[in-house]
């Protein structure tokens, strides 16, 4: 299962209730604001630094620079480009997005 989550985790929710509920090995894609949740500086209190010890974590890239983020991205979160996201959606049987 790909999870998608576009919130950020001091908007929302919504990234919490995604990482209690996933599970291991499946994928998680962060897009617009849940981005930051992706950097360096935020990733062990979103729980995405713990979050990839299991998960496949992913952060749309065009909206990591959208908001000066490229290049602050947490060890274990892969960057990927719009191809990569339609890449990710085929390859996944289910998505879930997280509103």
């Amino acid at each position: 299962m790909l999870h998608i989550v576009n919130k950020s985790h001091l908007q929302t929710a919504s990234l919490q209730s995604c990482l209690r509920l996933a599970l291991p090995g499946q994928a998680l894609l962060l897009t617009e604001d849940a981005v930051y949740a992706a950097t360096a500086a935020a990733a062990a209190a979103s729980g995405i630094a713990a979050a990839t010890q299991r998960l496949k974590v992913y952060a749309l890239q065009p909206d990591l620079d959208a908001r000066g983020m490229g290049g602050r991205l947490a060890p274990g979160v892969t960057p990927v480009d719009y191809a990569g996201f339609v890449d990710l959606v085929a390859g996944h049987s289910s998505n879930q997005s997280w509103l």
